[in-house]
Order: C-alpha cells, then sequence, then structure tokens
C-alpha cells in the first residue's frame, strides 16, 4: 500500500515537472520572438531615420530687390537640394530687425545650421549669439558679420573687387576729377570695396593727378538714394566730373541715368558691379565702362557643400583667416573678374550668366 502512494506520488510530480518545463520553454520562444520583432523594429526604424533624415538649412537674406540675390537665392537653394539636404529662405527687405526676428523664426524651427547675408554687419551679431546659444553653427555668405564668432566666411575676395574697378578707370582717366558712390556704410562689404578703389586712387590723389570731388554712401544701397546723390554731385561741380566709380551695377545704372540729363552718358567713364544684365548691356552700348563679375554659381555652391559639412560636424578650414573684429574667422574668399566690353563674351556670357541675345538684343536671335 505504502509503496503504491509512492509510485503515485511520483507519477504526479513528474507530471508537473514535465508541464512546468514546457511552459518555461513556450516562455522563453515567446520572448525570443518578441526580443527579434523588437530588434527588426529597431533596426528598421533606424533605417528609416537614417533614410529620412535631412540636414535643414536657414538662409537668412537682407534682399531680394536686386537681380544678384535673386540669383543668389535659387543658385543656393538648387545646390542644397542636388545635396539632399533642405533650405528654409527667409529676406528681410533690408530691415535689421526683421532680419533678426527672421533668424531667430529659423533658429525655433530646429534647423541645422544658419547661413546668413547680413543688412547690418553690426546688428547681426546678435543672430550669431543666439544662433549660437542653440548649439547652431553660423556660414557668413558674400558680407563679412562683424564682431561676431562665426564659424565660417565665404565670399569673393571685395577689396579686389574696388580695386580692378578703380585699375579700370585710371587707365582711361589717369587725371581729373572724380565722383565715388559708395554702397550702404551698414553693410562692411561696402568698406571693403572702398579701400581697394583708394589703394589704387591713393597713390594719384597723393601726386595731384586725381581730385575727388564728391565721395557718399548709398543708404541700404537704394538706388533711388544714388542717382540724388549723382545729381548733387554734378550740380556742385557744374557738371565737370571726369569719372564715376560706384559700388554695385544698380548704384551705377543710376549714376548714368544723372549723367544722361546732363547729356553726359557715354562721356563719363563709370565704373560697376555685380555684371547684372542691365550693366551688361549697357556696357555694349557704351554707358557704362566696366562691371566686376563673381561667378555666383561657383560661390553658392561651395557654400551649400561647406553648410552641409558644418551641420554634419565634420570639420571645415578656411583658406584664409580674416579678423572680423572680434574673432579669427575662416574664411574662403574667391577672385572677381573684371568685364569690359573686350571681354564680356569670354566671361559673363560663356559661362552662361547671361545669354549673348539678352545681352546684345535681337540681332543675336
Amino acid at each position: 500500500m505504502k509503496l503504491k502512494k509512492v509510485y503515485i506520488l511520483l507519477l504526479m510530480f513528474l507530471v508537473i515537472y514535465t508541464a512546468t518545463g514546457c511552459q518555461q520553454k513556450s516562455n522563453r520562444s515567446e520572448k525570443q520572438v518578441l526580443d527579434g520583432e523588437a530588434s527588426l523594429n529597431k533596426e528598421t526604424n533606424e533605417g528609416q531615420v537614417e533614410k529620412t533624415s535631412k540636414i535643414v538649412i536657414g538662409f537668412s537674406m537682407d534682399t531680394l530687390a536686386e537681380e544678384r540675390w535673386l540669383r543668389d537665392r535659387e543658385l543656393f537653394k538648387e545646390a542644397v537640394e542636388d545635396l539632399g539636404a533642405e533650405v528654409k529662405i527667409l529676406a528681410s527687405k533690408g530691415d535689421d530687425a526683421q532680419q533678426i526676428l527672421q533668424a531667430e523664426t529659423l533658429i525655433n524651427e530646429g534647423i541645422d545650421i544658419l547661413v546668413i547675408v547680413p543688412h547690418n554687419a553690426e546688428s547681426t551679431a546678435m543672430i550669431v549669439k543666439k544662433a549660437h546659444a542653440s548649439g547652431i553653427k553660423v556660414l557668413s555668405y558674400d558680407r563679412l558679420v562683424r564682431n561676431s564668432e562665426i564659424d565660417l566666411y565665404i565670399s569673393y575676395d571685395n577689396e579686389m573687387v574696388g580695386e580692378l574697378q578703380a585699375k579700370a578707370i585710371t587707365k582711361l582717366v589717369p587725371k581729373g576729377n572724380y565722383v565715388y558712390i559708395g554702397g550702404a556704410e551698414t553693410d562692411y562689404n561696402a568698406h571693403l570695396f572702398k579701400k581697394g578703389v583708394f589703394n589704387i586712387l591713393q597713390p594719384l590723389i597723393d601726386k595731384g593727378d586725381i581730385t575727388i570731388v564728391y565721395d557718399q554712401w548709398t543708404k541700404d544701397w537704394i538706388p533711388e538714394y544714388a542717382l540724388s546723390n549723382m545729381e548733387e554731385a554734378l550740380l556742385a561741380n557744374n557738371n565737370k566730373v571726369d569719372a564715376v566709380i560706384s559700388a554695385n551695377d544698380a548704384t551705377a545704372g543710376k549714376v548714368i541715368q544723372a549723367l544722361a540729363k546732363q547729356g553726359l552718358a557715354g562721356k563719363v567713364p563709370v565704373a560697376g558691379q555685380d555684371a547684372d544684365l542691365a550693366a551688361a548691356q549697357r556696357i555694349v552700348l557704351g554707358t557704362q565702362t566696366m562691371t566686376v563679375y563673381k561667378p555666383l554659381k561657383e560661390l553658392a555652391g561651395q557654400a551649400a557643400e561647406l553648410a552641409v559639412k558644418l551641420a554634419r560636424g565634420e570639420e571645415v578650414e578656411g583658406e584664409r583667416i580674416i579678423n572680423n573684429g572680434k574673432a579669427e574667422v575662416p574664411s574662403v574668399l574667391y577672385s572677381p573678374i573684371a568685364v569690359d566690353k573686350k571681354n564680356i563674351d569670354e566671361t559673363i556670357i560663356a559661362d552662361g550668366f547671361h545669354t549673348k541675345q539678352e545681352v546684345y538684343g535681337k540681332k543675336h536671335e
């Protein structure tokens, strides 16, 4: 009897042990399946993030009122998208407060890097500080932001721009009365243009060969101010002006308009900058002497590439170092090209910046 009870108890123990083991095995198998699914989901999600995540660039622009800045916007956008990134573009219409507000908006939207064309070289330092506080690097495009620790500056050699202008005009007019129509005083580039011009003019001024009879900034680069300045210069000097150097083509156009009213268009050499279509047409007509061409596709393309690298945390080295009043800024500067009637076909037309038909008119259809 006792042996039978022991046998029954042993049998029950074996049944319970077997059932428990099967359940544990089942639980382990279920856990392995769930873990496998979780691992697969994680890998899939990571793959989707890697595939869909894009670098987002904020592009804060001063203005789109001039032809060249419209070109910069489109070329930069195209270059960014070709790199698989995204760009958000805002232009402030030459308003300091608006540019600061727009930059704050871009920063708050979670951009990965800020590219800025400053309206005011000094006040936009505030934007750089706010971007850095949010862990966002800043690239200064074409115009240098002053007194700030910007991460990179890319432009053309703006001092050379002025030198090219002055060399072209002094070759034609080595002696005489000169008018200088500058850019916006708030734009540091305008100061560099002027410095370059006077690098060439000053020795001739010191010799007494050249006299600066009028020298004025153009508020906010607004061409109408250049018109009134040139009218004032002509009035003050009884139209005795032998040459004019103007900071860009938009202001040069208004200078020529003022000269035309006095019957002097085409008689007084005028220099400009930016290779605007209207300027190229004036060069062909003979009312503007020269412009300075800065291939924007090269500038915008390189800026886009460097911006993406900075956003990814990659190391970017400048070819030169420029002091902006507070920091030694890594910089990439390209050389500009002087353009006149003799080489217009080989430069801006050959590059596709403007077509021959656009520059010369219907006879080239």
